[in-house]
């Protein structure tokens, strides 16, 4: 055992997440669906609370007290994630509302404007819906043309059909850093330098990998990168963007507003430098608080620590599953995450998450807002299983239980 997982106390951890604490028809929550959406320690619940019971107020207008302290924890957020992101400037942190409207984002500031039919987007077939459809979006309205990379046997991506999908029209490329069914992790660098050496800018998906650990955006080389609050033990409703600054200064605004003006005028208007210029109207501000919050509890857990559990689990979990002769699982990437999809023979996706849900274990089932990916795996759907901070070796055991419970109800 290393140290980093001999450092780490699964005990308190567990007893700092409230929801632990009951029960889910008479069994122990043993709550496997963290890729969705992760639970919330009591240090982002006490935050949110401060910041709309105490501090609460509308950021960068005021001059009053609670103004300075909303706007001075806004922004300490922004660091917070910045810091996160290893982002060269705070000003190249967007807040925004989720992953989507990152990428959303990106597709109509910085894409929709550059680009002319014939041009091309590059996109592998492991991406969410979040990173597929905003360039569907351009294809239908702009005559962009969508360049897919396949999967090598074990669901990593395909490094050699990516180099080949690029040309001297790819104008952008779209990749998920870690995939939210199979959790391969993809090598944003090597995919940024291939992509760059064509010209073209890389957007990639963090919203999983921000999750598991720090990121630096600078070792990556990306040029924006999308993550979103709700998946790393903060509130919903809260995402971020990071951008290249030399791209975000020459975008034009996503959205009209309060905030992201210098000056208006009958005739005239001019806009606000970075951040504000994308963050229009009244923004998630204790959204963005929780989100700090809940970094900063991660920092002190330590993501190294993190790190090693969630891999003791996924190998534990990956022996514990494969003991299952019924079970197909998908994708076993070196390096993956703690994620597995599967699906259980004679017995629909649906019908088995029910049944887990019944012994109290909770797991996705579906297409994982992924169905180009489930096409490529010739499935409509299938259950997924993933692990966080907070689950155990004895989770692992309690759905190695729950599917063989299923398999002789359907047998």
């Amino acid at each position: 055992m290393d140290a980093a997982l001999r450092s780490f106390d699964i005990e308190k951890v567990r007893a700092d997440f409230p929801i632990f604490k009951q029960e889910i028809h008479g069994k122990p929550l043993t709550y496997l669906d963290s890729a969705a959406s992760s639970q919330k320690p009591q240090a982002v619940l006490d935050r949110i609370v401060k910041a709309y019971g105490e501090d609460y107020s509308n950021v960068h207008r005021g001059l009053h007290t609670l103004a300075n302290r909303s706007t001075e924890a806004y922004e300490g957020a922004r660091e917070i994630v910045r810091a996160h992101l290893n982002a060269p400037s705070a000003e190249e942190v967007i807040f925004t509302r989720s992953s989507t409207e990152a990428i959303n984002l990106v597709a109509q500031a910085y894409l929709r404007p550059l680009i002319e039919p014939g041009d091309e987007i590059v996109l592998s077939v492991m991406e969410h819906h979040s990173n597929i459809v905003p360039w569907h979006q351009l294809r239908e309205e702009k005559g962009a043309v969508l360049k897919w990379v396949e999967l090598t046997e074990d669901g990593s991506l395909d490094m050699d059909g990516l180099e080949a999908a690029l040309s001297e029209r790819t104008r952008l490329v779209a990749v998920v850093h870690m995939s939210n069914v199979l959790g391969t992790v993809n090598p944003v660098a090597e995919i940024a330098r291939l992509a760059h050496d064509k010209g073209a800018v890389v957007m990639v998906d963090g919203s999983q990998s921000a999750a598991h650990g720090r990121v630096d955006v600078q070792a990556l080389d990306c040029d924006f990168f999308a993550c979103t609050g709700h998946k790393i033990y903060g509130p919903s409703g809260i995402g971020a963007l990071y951008g290249r600054r030399s791209l975000l200064e020459a975008m034009p605004p996503f959205m009209g507003g309060g905030e992201m003006i210098a000056s208006v005028g009958r005739d005239t208007i001019t806009y606000a430098g970075l951040p504000n210029r994308f963050e229009p109207g009244t923004p998630p501000i204790v959204q963005a608080i929780g989100l700090g919050a809940a970094i900063e509890y991660a920092n002190g857990v330590g993501w190294d620590a993190i790190h090693a559990h969630e891999m003791d689990l996924r190998d534990y979990a990956r022996e514990r599953l494969r003991g299952i002769n019924a079970l197909t699982l998908y994708g076993d990437a070196p390096g993956k995450g703690a994620v597995f999809a599967f699906n259980l023979e004679g017995a629909h996706p649906h019908d088995v998450a029910t049944i887990l849900d019944r012994e109290g274990v909770a797991v996705r089932a579906g297409s994982h807002c992924a169905e180009p990916l489930m096409t490529y795996f010739g499935v409509n759907a299938s259950c997924r299983a993933s692990f966080a901070m907070y689950n155990t070796r004895d989770d692992v055991d309690r759905l190695a239980a729950a599917i063989e419970k299923s398999h002789r109800f359907f047998a």
